[in-house]
């Protein structure tokens, strides 16, 4: 018998006697495939009543429509653009009525279509707070912000706030009003009724 056939039969015992975890290679681990990135919706506000104003931002979804899930602008004209509907009044409806309309819209076009709309920023309804406070101007109004809330947006008084004699301006019915709202009394809880509740429009100013 020559070595090369005695080395043959060696090796062969020797590969029988190994454990199989020896013998047979360690499958590679297969790579998951990449899950699709999922559409996160950020409402700027939790409220069913919100009234949808021009320049707010929706996000739109028609759940397995992704041609026609997006985030739209709603115009001046107080009306958004979509794919399908052409121009549709967002202006003056809640987020779900929007949704109900949208939805009577595309069942024409679209088998049993669901949609959501999300109010994703609050550009329409703004508060200002102008005078002696350290950074003036405009503020997005939030669900049932008070004077006192608007006031800590605008990052506290300079030395030279009055703030004894603060007031909202307000237009009610074509007709400016002038509320006052005395700082020191109200935190010192003399007079809580002067902390109203804000509206869209409002002024706040700080001599």
């Amino acid at each position: 018998m020559t070595y090369k056939i005695r080395l043959g039969i060696l090796l062969a015992a020797l590969s029988v006697g190994l454990p199989a975890w020896a013998r047979v290679p360690a499958a590679r681990p297969q790579s998951q495939p990449a899950q699709p990135a999922q559409r996160v919706h950020k409402a700027a506000t939790d409220n069913p009543n919100y009234i949808i104003g021009p320049q707010d931002i929706l996000d739109i979804d028609v759940w397995k429509e992704p041609e026609l899930t997006r985030t739209v602008p709603v115009r001046p004209d107080g009306k958004i653009s979509l794919p399908l509907l052409n121009d549709i009044q967002a202006a003056g409806l809640t987020p779900s009525k929007l949704a109900d309309n949208i939805t009577a819209g595309l069942k024409k076009y679209v088998t049993d279509p669901q949609v959501t709309v999300i109010v994703s920023a609050i550009n329409s309804q703004r508060v200002y707070i102008l005078g002696e406070v350290t950074r003036a101007g405009a503020y997005p109004l939030l669900p049932d912000m008070t004077v006192l809330q608007a006031l800590s947006s605008a990052g506290g008084f300079t030395q030279f706030a009055n703030t004894k004699k603060i007031y909202v301006l307000r237009d009610e019915n074509g007709k400016q009003q002038k509320l006052p709202f005395n700082y020191k009394d109200v935190i010192n809880g003399k007079d809580p009724q002067q902390n109203i509740t804000l509206k869209a429009g409002d002024t706040i100013v700080v001599p």
